[in-house]
């Protein structure tokens, strides 16, 4: 069943977006700024895409991990399309991914820039900023001297010689403490290096060495671009799930994140009956979500589980089970994202039984008035002015909620200035047009407006393709052909609902109407008279106003206007 585009829910927050089918297969992996503004694109009338149709028609669902930054979700988004190839995403034919900074685990480590880190290594990324990621390399070297040859050469070599190299081929030195260094600033504690470069800036911006300051500042950014990049893949993720919960009175959303091989591999989201102990909800959560399934080698969750639970957990994985509620590091940002995560569930979920609840509204009027169901709902209304602007509107209801797709708006075409013709006109030209005919039609109005537009529906043939009911606005009373009145109580709001929505837009068509007709010019529509005429007359008579004054003697007297068009002049603006 193709996605319901009023049912997704997504939230104004930078993130990935998966297209899934009801079997799970994801069809499609997509990063956005705000998320909520770039699904609705692809319901759009006219979609930027060929495959977009397709892929809407075939997806049952889109599912959505909120992130910190659209950097974190550029990075998740490549992980998320490597791991779950999409039908509808384009990939490298080499599957390219993006750079890694690593640090080889030799005697004298090496530093590389590199897509393909070696499996016995440190490593760090993937970085989607490569720029920065090489700045950072070259920084690291220039402070720290960490070498970056393919071998140790025993005279040294131009790298060691310009200043680049601390040199550990010729002697070993404090290398170990320059690389353990290096581990720190990119595991994201880059405070002293940033504090060390600062300063440097402001020795070169004081000394008025404005370029040399500005390189310093572009490597204070790629320091931090690059260091604040381990929230989506950490040294640190491997075999791990971290939960997060949110919670929104009795009902609470769960989510897992799961991490392992130092990427974020996906996440699931499940809802909760809560009963007000965050603690209690969690160790319940846990102990039936891995009743069937492998339990991690680390869970991360925002209340520490008891240790029956944790004993539980290694006795189902078959060696230990460690439990932390992380406080700082890399783990607190895995945890934060799960929160968030959860927080977003939980408005999306708070969202939809708001929708159950309009949906309740509608069975409830639905067995007041005696009827299988009140899915579908269609009212009219009428307005007028003195004769003036005579309009008509149709809105739609859809399981009690407006459908503003199928609002439709009338212009009175015929010489009716009565209510009740102008309605039969308007319902008349509806019903020609109707294509999914609604389980009620309502009309604004009292007995006798039930009578005529029954009449009418008897005359097309389409009195038994629904049910009929005037709502009179005396008491709120709804009248139905044979059957007895009834006066609304609070199981028919949705009845008064949709009169007062089709009162609502029926005013507001009626009022953009008169404003249009106030500013539309009476001699527009005179036949024959065109802007070479029109030119001519108020050069004649000095402006409109001295038309307006002209008797039809007096327009016949202006070049190129005859008797006839003179009187269609003249009766335009009288």
């Amino acid at each position: 069943m193709p996605v319901d585009p009023d049912t997704v829910d997504l939230p104004a927050k930078p993130g990935v977006y998966l297209f899934r089918t009801s079997k799970a297969r994801v069809l499609y992996v997509g990063k956005a700024t705000v998320l909520s503004q770039r699904i609705r694109s692809y319901f759009a009338s006219n979609p930027d895409r060929a495959m977009i149709p397709e892929l809407v028609n075939k997806a049952d669902e889109i599912e959505c991990i909120v992130t910190n930054s659209p950097q974190e979700a550029l990075i998740l988004e490549r992980q998320l399309i490597r791991q779950h190839r999409p039908r509808y995403n384009s990939m490298l034919k080499d599957d390219k991914s993006y750079p890694y900074l690593s640090l080889t685990k030799e005697e004298f480590p090496r530093i590389m820039y590199t897509r393909y880190p070696p499996n016995d290594s440190w490593k760090w990324g993937p970085f989607p900023n490569a720029g920065a990621a090489k700045q950072v390399v070259q920084l690291l070297r220039r402070h720290f001297g960490i070498r970056d040859c393919k071998e140790l050469l025993p005279q040294g070599c131009l790298a060691m010689h310009i200043g680049l190299c601390a040199g550990p081929c010729i002697t070993a030195g404090d290398y170990s403490q320059r690389v353990a260094s290096v581990r720190r600033i990119l595991d994201g504690d880059a405070t002293d290096l940033i504090e060390e470069l600062a300063l440097e800036m402001d020795t070169f911006s004081t000394n008025q060495e404005y370029e040399r300051a500005a390189s310093i500042r572009d490597m204070i950014k790629a320091v931090r671009t690059v260091t604040s990049q381990q929230v989506i893949s950490s040294t640190v993720y491997r075999d791990c799930d971290a939960i997060g919960i949110g919670v929104k009175g009795e009902l609470a959303a769960i989510v897992v994140i799961h991490a392992d091989d130092g990427a974020i591999k996906g996440q699931e989201a499940w809802p909760l009956i809560h009963r007000g102990d965050e603690g209690e909800s969690i160790s319940s959560f846990v102990v039936e979500h891995y009743s069937n399934r492998r339990p991690p080698r680390l869970l991360l969750t925002p209340i520490p589980l008891n240790e029956t639970i944790v004993e539980w957990l290694a006795e189902r994985r078959g060696s230990n089970v460690e439990n932390r509620t992380p406080s700082r590091g890399d783990f607190v940002t895995l945890t934060n994202l799960a929160r968030q995560n959860a927080e977003m569930q939980i408005e999306r979920m708070s969202n939809k039984a708001s929708g159950s609840l309009e949906q309740r509204a509608a069975d409830e009027a639905a067995r007041l008035l005696s009827m299988d169901s009140l899915d579908h709902i269609v009212c009219f209304d009428m307005a007028q002015l003195l004769g003036d602007s005579r309009v008509g509107a149709s809105i739609c209801l859809r399981n009690g909620r407006p459908a503003k797709k199928e609002y439709r708006t009338y212009t009175v075409k015929g010489d009716a200035m009565d209510d009740l013709r102008m309605m039969r006109e308007v319902v008349e030209r509806w019903i020609k047009r109707v294509e999914d005919w609604p389980d009620l039609l309502l009309i604004d109005g009292g007995e006798t407006h039930l009578s005529i537009i029954a009449k009418l529906l008897e005359k097309h043939g389409v009195r038994d393709r629904m049910q009929l009911a005037s709502l009179a606005k005396r008491e709120e009373t709804i009248h139905r052909e044979g059957l007895e009145d009834i006066i609304l109580d609070r199981r028919g709001r949705v009845l008064v609902h949709a009169r007062d929505e089709a009162h609502r837009f029926v005013n507001k068509f009626h009022r953009k109407s008169r404003a249009k007709s106030r500013l539309s010019d009476p001699l527009e529509n005179v036949s024959g008279l065109g802007a070479k005429k029109l030119q001519s007359l108020i050069r004649h008579f000095g402006g409109r106003q001295g038309i307006s004054h002209a008797t039809v003697k007096d327009l016949k007297t202006v070049p190129g206007i005859g008797p006839s068009l003179a009187k269609r002049i003249y009766d335009s603006l009288h």
